[in-house]
């Protein structure tokens, strides 16, 4: 079977910072070791398109979105955090669970995506219908098989608290707290979640712990051929909507279910690869539990959908040629795009 270059890896989608106002900066110029609410800028990531200006991230507004990240009385029945399904061991994904369960123990439809570098990601969800990362928490308060909550209960309830609306005006300047400033105070907390110290960012920048193995270098190499065309680096995403396979007749109608466009049907976001080792399940709706699973899916699985991506099919056939062998260097590979700093910094962990 002919080769050609590109694997989807449809992996939980669709969330570093300094005591003062965001200031954008390459990350080799100086900051000072106490600077640690600042947005720094890795030397190898292209400019965010996130509009800091409109949203200056502060220390007290940072915190202030952490709180909200991880308090469960925004929900509903005052059971479910955003954290409960976005936990930092799992790079901000829901760590094992095809899909997440919100209050009442409703079973949601699609896997949690993993949040991190969302300063340069311009849509959001399985099917990009939000357009900024500012808007996204909307839909986890007030999904009913998530936090179940209304934006008025939710206001409620943080202006009722002795605490919030003091947090608020110190941030904000006023203790009459709005929807538009929950969102910029949990957008403050969520677009600082920096992903860019692997062993992978630190082979290209030629720092110390960067050394790949001989499965490693043949991985990247093979991932290169056949991958990088749309997981493209350093992001590992090209930010397109593909359909790859998965089913001929789509249960889950993917970007479709915004666009209304037939041609549209089963596509969902080419998601990044960093921290995919632990990211999974894999795909929207986690049917896959290992990255083997899902190279066997390129392999030998994909399905003839009508909408099936052109660079699926040559020669009348459809598949990545990818031998048991070429899976596991690819694997090893896929592991150093692993940010254990990242997962174990205590600033977005829950303490």
């Amino acid at each position: 079977m002919a080769k050609f270059k590109l694997i989807i890896f449809l992996v939980p989608l669709s969330l570093i910072i300094g005591l003062t106002a965001f200031q954008w900066a390459p990350a080799q110029l100086t900051v000072s070791i106490t600077d640690t609410i600042r947005f720094k800028q890795p030397v190898n990531f292209p400019k965010p398109v996130y509009n800091f200006k409109s949203n200056p991230v502060t220390k007290e507004g940072f915190l202030l979105g952490k709180a909200l990240f991880y308090d469960p009385a925004l929900s509903a029945d005052k059971s479910i955090a955003c954290g409960n399904c976005h936990q930092a061991s799992a790079a901000f994904a829901n760590l094992g669970s095809a899909v997440s369960r919100g209050i009442n123990n409703c079973k949601g439809t699609r896997n949690a995506p993993p949040l991190f570098n969302l300063a340069w990601q311009k849509q959001f969800m399985w099917d990009g219908r939000i357009n900024t990362v500012q808007d996204v928490p909307v839909n986890a308060l007030t999904n009913p098989c998530e936090m179940g909550n209304t934006i008025a209960g939710v206001l409620s309830v943080l202006q009722s608290s002795p605490e919030y609306p003091v947090r608020f005006k110190m941030v904000f300047g006023t203790d009459k707290i709005t929807e538009d400033m929950v969102l910029k105070a949990i957008a403050q907390f969520t677009v600082m979640m920096v992903s860019s110290d692997s062993k992978y960012d630190k082979y290209i920048r030629h720092e110390t712990g960067g050394m790949f193995t001989a499965n490693e270098q043949t991985g990247y190499a093979l991932f290169k051929q056949k991958c990088a065309t749309c997981h493209a680096e350093p992001l590992f995403t090209d930010r397109s909507y593909r359909n790859n396979g998965l089913e001929e007749t789509s249960v889950d109608i993917g970007r479709d279910s915004l666009t209304n466009q037939q041609a549209d049907r089963g596509k969902f976001p080419v998601p990044s690869l960093r921290n995919v080792e632990i990211t999974g399940p894999y795909m929207h709706d986690g049917r896959f539990y290992s990255l083997k699973e899902v190279l066997q899916h390129y392999n030998s699985g994909i399905k003839n959908h009508a909408n099936l991506d052109k660079v699926f099919i040559r020669d009348g056939k459809t598949g990545i040629a990818i031998s048991p062998v070429e899976q596991t260097q690819i694997i090893a590979f896929l592991k150093t795009l692993t940010d254990v700093d990242f997962i174990n910094d205590r600033r977005f962990n829950n303490h």
